[in-house]
């Protein structure tokens, strides 16, 4: 189209003249553009003629008007900036003189180190070495416990009167005593729905039953488990809170039994305790439902310095049984008989209630009377492997200890040790 139209299609919607005055009104930003076209359409007078065309000559001259004038405008300042940005400056102008910096505050003079003979002199004073080496020394303790074969205990052994081996080789004890220290024992009792209660009513009874042994000094705590373990009453030198938590096992919640979890996780709690420690289970030795497996459980406790003492809680109910129990409870007494050995415990399946009391004054009696061994091992590789360790009776001269009773006739004996231990992995001190 040559020209805008006469006449505007759709009338403006806002009158922007007047009587004699032009008023100003915003508009919507999206029909703005359409508004200003038919103002200027609506203001303007009509018209009188058409617009001639351009013809080529015109045309070729006005382009050239336009070359000219933004050669005018924009060339002279655009060569310039080029200019200037390719020129250096001579080499003999001057740099703008510098700021002088700040004066900064006084700093004392670094002090230098003595001379070697200054620090001879000054140690030769002090009567300390210039040096010090710090060496790690891996040490192996292991607490024995020897009896006769009617349950007492020989408390007269000396030092010589051991021999260790490691792996067949022998070791050199270093560390020998046999102190009454105060013992740390956790109770880790079965509370499920096994045996119709049965096994629960043994559980807490006879733990009420070794409270008795305890001292004033000694640090007791009740842990139970079924499908989770959970500590009833923490470490406490009052057997009172024990008693306390052992009447509120009354009613357990679930029919299985996980021994598995629950003993890796009360040996996992007590690994940074200090002294003599040990675990208590009472339990049917059953394992419904663990996480673990029986491989992986005795890995752990491989790894571990607790002593592990167990009382079967189920032999009463199953010695009644036709087939005593079965390959189930067969299995279960193996698995208790494998935990207390391995660690250096003991292991009790009592079938009737008046074996209890000397039952567990033999568990607390083993605590306090135990020969305390050490040995640095002769294989020095953190390997991370498990080593056996076996411990003998021998006599001064190196041969085989014999034990006479009052009336000197000879007595069999019992050596109670945890069979080994496994490696460190590194030489970082722990």
């Amino acid at each position: 189209m040559s020209g805008l139209p006469v006449e505007p299609r759709v009338p403006p919607a806002i009158p922007y003249k007047t009587s004699s005055r032009l008023h100003l009104k915003f508009e919507h930003p999206l029909i703005s553009w359409h508004h200003q076209s038919y103002r200027v359409a609506a203001n303007a007078p009509p018209p009188t003629m058409t617009r001639p065309a351009m013809t080529r000559p015109a045309i070729r001259k006005l382009a050239l008007a336009y070359a000219l004038i933004a050669l005018l405008a924009f060339g002279p300042p655009f060569g310039l900036a080029q200019s200037q940005g390719t020129q250096h400056p001579p080499a003999s102008s001057q740099a703008p003189p510098a700021q002088a910096p700040a004066p900064s505050p006084p700093q004392p003079a670094p002090q230098s180190p003595p001379a070697p003979s200054q620090q001879t002199q000054d140690q030769q004073q002090s009567g300390q070495p210039g040096f010090a080496i710090s060496v790690t020394v891996p040490v192996v303790n292991v607490d024995v416990v020897v009896t006769d074969n009617d349950g007492n205990y020989l408390n007269n052994l000396k030092k010589e009167n051991f021999r260790i081996t490691e792996d067949g080789a022998p070791q050199t004890i270093t560390n020998f005593g046999t102190t009454d220290a105060p013992i740390t024992v956790v109770l880790l009792l079965e509370f499920s729905q096994l045996g119709y209660g049965w096994f629960l009513y043994n559980a807490v009874n006879w733990a009420d039953v070794f409270l008795r042994q305890l001292k004033p000094n000694d640090w007791v705590a009740l842990e139970s488990f079924n499908m989770r373990s959970n500590v009833e009453v923490d470490f406490t030198h009052n057997p009172r809170e024990v008693e306390q938590g052992l009447i509120s096992l009354y009613f357990p919640p679930f029919h299985e039994s996980n021994l598995f979890d629950a003993l890796v996780d009360v040996t996992d709690r007590l690994q940074d305790v200090k002294g003599k420690k040990a675990v208590l289970v009472l339990a049917s030795g059953i394992d419904t439902f663990s996480r673990l497996t029986l491989d992986k459980t005795i890995a752990k406790l491989k790894q571990t310095d607790v002593t592990v003492y167990c009382v079967g809680v189920a032999e009463q109910m199953f010695v009644r049984t036709l087939d005593n129990g079965g390959l189930t409870y067969l299995q279960a007494q193996n698995q208790l008989k494998s935990f207390a050995e391995m660690t250096g415990g003991r292991v009790w399946f009592p079938r009737f209630d008046g074996e209890i009391p000397g039952i567990m004054a033999d568990v607390a009696g083993s605590l306090r009377n135990e020969y305390s061994l050490g040995y640095i091992p002769s294989n020095q590789k953190n390997d991370g492997k498990y080593r056996k360790i076996k411990v003998e009776l021998v006599a001064p001269d190196g041969g085989p200890l014999t034990v006479l009773d009052q009336k000197g006739k000879k007595r069999k004996f019992q050596v109670y040790a945890r069979q080994g231990y496994t490696a460190p992995t590194s030489t970082a001190a722990n």
